[in-house]
Order: structure tokens, then C-alpha cells, then sequence
């Protein structure tokens, strides 16, 4: 049988490219905004592009947090794109105003310190060989990326793959069962493909 995946509606985030993707990647995946049913998916994916404070906002709009934070604390996977990354460090900065995330990853979303802003194209990745996201993924390969504000490159208890664009950022994080990319798998080709088909066989 195809796991479960629940993706998150919560008013932000690229539902239907994300929901064809994990499809095609094997998984029987849904658009949804109840919250049952996302904490009973074998896999969570949150979505998010935008701004930090709105994505937060539309969260807690819906109550999603606890369940969300529930999830990964009970071992159960959860997998975060773009904006929806970046929720889940303690907080963001934008434009001179700081808003508090989900803090289920240590740090900060900061400015991006690079001459051209937003990063907007196609990138490769530094990813640690134990990683289970980049499986026989090669290094050569490209994914997508569009954002002003990233992680840091080094995130304690977490394996990091990183991306350069002025200075080096987290371009993925794998922490147990939350996986959180900056870039898009969904709009990555079959770069983007392999790795959503890495994380729907650890469902």
C-alpha cells in the first residue's frame, strides 16, 4: 500500500505541485486543512512561500503548531519546503521585525549577505554522505531555489547539506523525522523527484 502524505493548506505554499510530485513519487498524497487527518498521515509535508510572519500566521490561524510539533516529537515524518523550512527555527527576520517560528530547530532565518537577492534558479547542493534525503543523489545535480533569507550552514544536533549564493546556507536539514529543505523538490526535475522519493520509503 502507498503511504499516506498529508499536505498542509494552511492559506501559503505550492499545494497542488507539491501534492502531483509526492504522487508521482509513489505516495497517496492529499491537500488538506484538517488537522485529523494531517496528524494521522503516515507523512506531513508544510508548504509555505511568501513571508515568515505570514506563513507563522496562517499556522496558528488553523492551530497547526501543536500538531505539527506532536508529530515530530512522537517520530513521525515531517517534511518542510521553502518558507516552510523556515518556520520550523526559532524565529525570522524580515524587514527589521522578528518573528518567533515554531522552534522545533535551533537558530535564525536571516538575510541572505549576497549581491544579487532574492537567490532565484537552479543550485547544487553539499549534502554529507549519511544523508538519507540526497540517497544516490549526484552532486552535480540542480534544484530550485527562490528566497531571501536562509538558515545557517551549521545547526547542532541536525545533518546539514548546504548551497552557496554570497555566503554558505542550510539548503537542507535532517533532524529524525523532520526533513526541511529551502529549495523546491517539487519544481527541482528529477533531481527534485529522486529526493521525494527518498523520503516517501522512510514512510
Amino acid at each position: 500500500m502507498s503511504p499516506s502524505v498529508a499536505v498542509l493548506d494552511y492559506g501559503s505554499g505550492n499545494l497542488r505541485s507539491a501534492e502531483r510530485a509526492l504522487i508521482r513519487a509513489g505516495a497517496d498524497a492529499f491537500v488538506t486543512t484538517d488537522l485529523a487527518a494531517a496528524a494521522d498521515a503516515d507523512g506531513l509535508v508544510v508548504p509555505g512561500v511568501g513571508a515568515f510572519a505570514a506563513c507563522m500566521a496562517g499556522l496558528e490561524q488553523i492551530g497547526a503548531g501543536p500538531m505539527i510539533a506532536d508529530r515530530v516529537a512522537g517520530g513521525r515524518p515531517v517534511l518542510g519546503i521553502c518558507v516552510g523550512m523556515q518556520v520550523f527555527f526559532t524565529y525570522g527576520e524580515e524587514h527589521g521585525v522578528t518573528t518567533k517560528g515554531l522552534g522545533l530547530l535551533p537558530g535564525g532565518i536571516t538575510r541572505l549577505d549576497a549581491p544579487r537577492v532574492p537567490h532565484m534558479g537552479w543550485n547544487t547542493v553539499i549534502f554529507p554522505s549519511e544523508s538519507v534525503l540526497f540517497s544516490a543523489a549526484d552532486p552535480d545535480d540542480r534544484y530550485y531555489f527562490v528566497h531571501s533569507y536562509a538558515a545557517p550552514p551549521i545547526i547542532e544536533g541536525a545533518l546539514v547539506s548546504t548551497a552557496q549564493h554570497g555566503q554558505s546556507f542550510a539548503a537542507a536539514v535532517e533532524a529524525g523525522p523532520l526533513t526541511v529543505t529551502q529549495f523546491h523538490p517539487e519544481k527541482s526535475g528529477d533531481a527534485g523527484a529522486r529526493l521525494l522519493l527518498n523520503w516517501t520509503r522512510t514512510l
